[in-house]
């Protein structure tokens, strides 16, 4: 019996668009974005920023390196929201009914501190309530300091959380991630990114 549903959080909660974050990291200057930007797990700066190891000042000194001008946080965040190509009302109206119905809703997300100071923002719904509104915990790899698909990043939530991977469900659009997930004895279900998933859902439920 699922107890507990870890999200997610770009591909499933949010609809990711790759491309428009190329699009504005390319307008500050980083004419390679399209190389260094990745769906799922980033690398170089991108993705020490993402695992822990730098922080959003260093971010902003080395990407200022590469750009050959230095640039701002409130730029910065606005490149990583591209990612964000829209915020589905009925996503977030699931997510009020999951839990209303007594499930206990996990965040784990490779993310990042332009994207969470957004997320975690008013702005974040449209309805003046940030992302911490619709999750009864929140894992972020930038601050437990490892990313999907490493096991440590699950094992840490299901540890922390105190929960039994057979009464868990994990919804992540990352292949990858999904399969290691599985190896660890939770139950998984992987939706299309921008997929409708409310209503799919609930077969992995019962």
């Amino acid at each position: 019996m699922i107890k507990n549903i870890i999200f997610d959080f770009g591909g499933v909660v949010i609809c990711l668009d790759q491309s428009q974050a190329i699009r504005r990291f390319e307008a500050l200057g980083l004419e390679d974005a399209a190389t260094r930007l990745d769906p799922y797990t980033q690398q170089g700066i991108f993705g020490e920023l993402e695992e822990g190891k730098i922080t959003a000042d260093d971010f902003m000194t080395e990407l200022g390196k590469l750009v050959g001008h230095p640039v701002s946080f409130e730029a910065c965040r606005h490149a990583w929201v591209g990612y964000c190509g829209e915020v589905p009302k009925r996503n977030l109206a699931a997510l009020r009914e999951l839990r209303r119905q007594g499930y206990r809703l996990i965040l784990l997300s490779n993310t990042n501190p332009f994207m969470m100071d957004w997320a975690e923002s008013d702005d974040f719904d449209g309805e003046g309530h940030g992302l911490a509104h619709y999750f009864d915990a929140m894992y972020k790899s930038y601050q437990v300091g490892v990313m999907k698909p490493d096991e440590q990043f699950f094992n840490h939530v299901l540890s922390s959380e105190n929960i039994n991977p057979s009464e868990t469900l994990f919804v992540d659009d990352g292949k990858r991630n999904v399969m290691v997930a599985s190896q660890l004895g939770i139950n998984t279900f992987c939706p299309v990114n921008g997929a409708d998933w409310t209503q799919e859902i609930y077969e992995y439920l019962t």
